[in-house]
């Protein structure tokens, strides 16, 4: 097994765009052939659009985008300029009279972060179709992670600063990969289980222990909900909508593996898995590996947050 850039997994398209002053971005995955999509949603206040279209039971077996937001609820806005963007290159599911382009989005509670008057609209998803075409993605300060931050037990006075992780590996003829925005509630941690980004103390010099400090009080709260890692696998692998929302199931251990605490009532923990290939391969062995990447972005997620180049696409 061997790492490799997310966009070797073919067939995708990766952009980013963001709003530095005002603290927003937004990444967007493109497949112009379309790509089967499914969703594994464990937190308690998701931002999200179109996710019916992935029920096994639905009859669209394509999507045609995802993005990736900030901006909350409002944010869900900028999937019309995906649209728009798709429309003009004849890309969508053709109805007769026209063609629909199929885009579905999770976003994050990144509104403490910036100005909370600005949000991603449609002109910035356009934008970042239109970076797409160099497909070359940015992680850390960049896209959906611009306005990401962790560890928000106390509010935003004693948070990390977090971001946009991108991980892809290949093995033999399958390929897989992970884009994961990491906005958690909790702390983030690497594979030893050292603390990497989280909750801090008022002076923001050392941090504080999450469990300890969140066991002090134990009278049920009414905990915002400003919070949600979101993300996708990828693979050139060939599933359906319920083995792939099987897959985003799986994927979500890896959220489990490196965020405490995780998938609580004050996050949107949401996960997608698309497939874009025709490689036969294991579920189990997807599903296992998905996990895996998940756990990396993650960690590159926090890793290059003081990353910022406004020329990446």
């Amino acid at each position: 097994m061997k790492e490799i850039r997310i966009t070797d997994i073919g067939n995708i398209n990766i952009g980013n765009a963001q709003d530095y002053e005002n603290g927003t971005g937004l990444t967007v995955i493109i497949s112009k052939e379309g790509m089967a999509a499914g969703i594994d949603i464990r937190g308690g206040g998701p931002a999200s659009r179109e996710t019916p279209l992935l029920n096994p039971l639905m009859q669209a077996d394509k999507i045609h985008a995802l993005v990736l937001g900030g901006g909350s609820a409002y944010g869900l806005d900028a999937a019309g300029g995906v649209m728009e963007y798709l429309e003009e290159r004849g890309i969508g599911l053709d109805v007769g009279v026209a063609k629909v382009p199929l885009v579905c989005q999770s976003d994050i509670f990144d509104l403490g972060y910036g100005n909370p008057k600005v949000r991603p609209d449609k002109k910035m998803g356009y934008a970042a179709c239109i970076n797409s075409e160099k497909n070359q993605p940015g992680e850390g300060y960049v896209g959906a992670g611009t306005g990401a931050t962790v560890g928000k037990l106390y509010g935003m006075e004693q948070c990390s600063k977090s971001g946009i992780g991108i991980y892809a590996v290949e093995l033999g003829e399958l390929k897989i990969g992970a884009i994961v925005v990491v906005n958690a509630f909790g702390d983030v941690f690497d594979s030893k289980g050292n603390k990497i980004a989280g909750l801090t103390n008022k002076e923001g010099t050392s941090f504080l222990d999450f469990r300890e400090e969140m066991y002090k009080n134990l009278e049920p709260k009414n905990q915002f909900t400003g919070n949600t890692t979101i993300g996708a696998v990828i693979t050139n692998a060939a599933f359906e909508k319920s083995m792939l929302c099987k897959i985003a199931s799986m994927g979500q251990n890896g959220l489990a593996r490196r965020i405490f605490p995780v998938h609580t009532m004050a996050d949107g923990d949401s996960i997608y898995a698309l497939s874009v290939g025709d490689i036969t391969a294991d579920i189990n062995v997807v599903g296992s590996l998905a996990t895996y990447v998940v756990e990396m972005a993650i960690e590159r997620a926090v890793k290059t947050a003081g990353n910022i180049d406004s020329h990446i696409g």
